[in-house]
């Protein structure tokens, strides 16, 4: 079976998610996708935890008819150093013969690995940072996501995690008492 890796934080999973994963699997039987840095949640860059993160994933794939057996979706905590990095997500998933992504980074990671690397060029642009902010502006993020994940992300008050993330790092950023 021919199978695909995609690593993101998926802070929210979006629309470009969303394109990628499709893309993948019109010249793979199956996409892996890893929820990279999954122990991060309740930060300004990682609002959602890596189960939120799973289920907002899940959701959209369901709702764009993906058949769940085109796609796994595993959660890997981080590992912060890039020498080991590749090994480490190798450990937690099923074997794979394409890497895609966007990031530099993760690409640098792979160079010299036995894996095919596609470096995906942005199609929408869309980054998670932006509907991040966004949903703290109220303004227009649920065009940026699948239906199913603004449903989601308004169920569980997204707007006001990201607020009181904010005011609170805000806050005990510039307080020593804390």
């Amino acid at each position: 079976m021919q199978s695909a890796l995609f690593v993101g934080r998926f802070q929210p999973f979006h629309l470009g998610h969303l394109d990628v994963v499709k893309k993948i699997l019109e010249k793979n039987e199956r996409v892996i996708i890893v929820i990279g840095s999954a122990e991060k949640n309740f930060l300004p860059d990682n609002p959602f935890t890596a189960g939120e993160r799973f289920q907002l994933i899940d959701e959209a794939l369901k709702e764009a008819e993906i058949p769940a057996e085109k796609y796994c979706i595993i959660p890997v905590r981080n590992v912060n150093n890039y020498a080991l990095w590749v090994n480490h997500i190798n450990c937690y998933v099923p074997p794979y013969t394409h890497l895609f992504t966007g990031s530099k980074i993760v690409k640098a990671c792979y160079e010299g690995k036995y894996t095919e690397i596609i470096q995906l060029k942005r199609v929408l642009k869309i980054s998670a940072t932006k509907v991040r902010e966004a949903i703290l502006k109220n303004k227009g993020w649920e065009k940026l996501v699948p239906p199913a994940v603004a449903r989601l992300l308004k169920t569980w008050n997204a707007q006001t995690r990201l607020r009181d993330i904010k005011e609170t790092m805000d806050y005990t950023k510039y307080n020593n008492e804390y």
